[in-house]
């Protein structure tokens, strides 16, 4: 059985190891969240949508591994430290954090027509959100000897090119902070990567297709893995957050089949 679909295995690359997870309820957090679970680490899943991730928690132990529901909103600096507390208490430790929360929103757009207070609730979510985690969790990680952090950016935060100012802004944001934060935290053996995904498949990408935006066919011919799944992402955090990856730190991986770089 491969290790994404046995979330109880007892050993792997992160046997012994405390992970949180932000955004669990959603495509690439549940994926993540199973995905380190599968290669034994205990974790924390941490979303608004209690219902979900207390399903997703429930599923992890019913196959022998160890995981617990946060109910937190990671714009809430309050809420953030009480479920890290929580998550501390119930496995003694984070060594790793996967702040995947976040995402853009309907009437995104150029910084002359956009409302100023969806700008406003962006930023607290894709930025500030990533921010506050890293606030509470990096401490008690360098309290556990070290580990790994990695961030949900995007391609947008890259290229420059998304028509959505306020999350192309976020995202970019994103990946400063996560060269800021590899440099303040290497001498304490903290590495931080952020994940540049492309269009990825899932239940927000699925409904925009839904809601007729084009599926860009032309894009198609060109990068043939320009869209990816949730699985796929899982997989690089996983990649990032085992010792497999130990020279890398203060990076911005691209994740979108080339669409960035050609």
């Amino acid at each position: 059985m491969h290790a994404d679909m046995n979330p109880g295995a007892s050993a792997g690359r992160l046997a012994g190891r405390a992970a949180l997870v932000t955004g669990a309820a959603g495509g690439i957090g549940s994926a993540a969240a199973l995905r380190f679970a599968g290669e034994g680490a205990a974790v924390a899943l941490l979303d608004r949508r209690t219902d979900v991730v207390e399903q997703l928690a429930g599923r992890i132990v019913g196959a022998g591994g160890q995981a617990i529901a946060l109910a937190a909103d990671v714009t809430d600096d309050d809420g953030v430290r009480q479920a890290v507390a929580r998550a501390v208490e119930a496995f003694g430790k984070i060594d790793l954090l996967f702040n995947c929360a976040g995402g853009s929103v309907a009437g995104d757009t150029a910084v002359e027509k956009i409302d100023l207070a969806l700008w406003d609730r962006t930023l607290q979510l894709d930025l500030n959100g990533t921010m506050l985690c890293c606030r509470h969790a990096v401490p008690v990680i360098v309290q556990a000897g070290g580990g790994t952090v990695v961030n949900m950016s995007s391609g947008a935060g890259l290229r420059g090119t998304f028509a959505g100012h306020a999350y192309t802004a976020a995202k970019g944001a994103v990946i400063a902070l996560t060269r800021a934060l590899a440099a303040e935290y290497a001498p304490h053996g903290v590495r931080v990567n952020a994940i540049c995904a492309g269009r990825i498949r899932t239940e927000r990408i699925l409904r925009n297709l839904d809601a007729g935006r084009p599926a860009r066919p032309e894009v198609a011919a060109r990068y043939p893995c320009h869209e990816g799944d949730p699985a796929d992402i899982a997989n690089i955090a996983l990649f990032l957050a085992s010792d497999e990856s130990r020279m890398i730190t203060g990076e911005a991986i691209a994740a979108n089949g080339g669409y960035a770089a050609f």
